[in-house]
């Protein structure tokens, strides 16, 4: 399955289809990304998460884990040897001010941030972002990915 750069779609009805974009979307990541995740409740997005870390955790051959949703803590952190992923979710924040205290944007090279809920955070205030924009379609009976910002 290619995946998409720029303004292409890419169908993720099924979860095979999921796991198979987030093993091949790991394969462009170095750290330092900072990735939204953009989609309503139960769309796809830590199931996405979910395939992604465990793919980076295979390919350096180490045990798979449980990866679950951080929407009361937050924040859940995955190391893989010398690379950090945070996982955060915004989701209970209410304004920009809490989002200020989490620390966000750490600028190190061996770590890659995924957030879900991304949208109070003031984009100018990012460097660069790789966005996934998840949507239901056919009246929920499928979903897609949109990737932008991957180089």
């Amino acid at each position: 399955m290619p995946i998409a750069i720029k303004n292409s779609t890419i169908d993720i009805s099924s979860e095979e289809t999921t796991r198979e974009l987030a093993k091949n979307f790991s394969n462009y990541l170095k750290g330092g990304e900072v990735i939204f995740l953009y989609g309503e409740m139960g769309v796809g997005k830590t199931t996405f998460v979910k395939y992604l870390i465990n793919q980076l955790l295979i390919k350096k051959n180490l045990q798979t884990t449980e990866v679950t949703s951080p929407t009361f803590n937050l924040l859940n952190e995955y190391e893989i040897d010398n690379l950090i992923i945070k996982h955060y979710d915004l989701f209970r924040l209410k304004n920009e001010t809490e989002i200020k205290n989490l620390d966000l944007f750490d600028q190190n090279k061996n770590t890659i941030t995924l957030i879900e809920w991304p949208e109070l955070i003031e984009k100018e205030n990012v460097k660069k972002t790789i966005d996934l924009v998840f949507n239901y379609e056919n009246e929920f009976n499928n979903r897609s990915v949109k990737i932008d910002g991957l180089d």
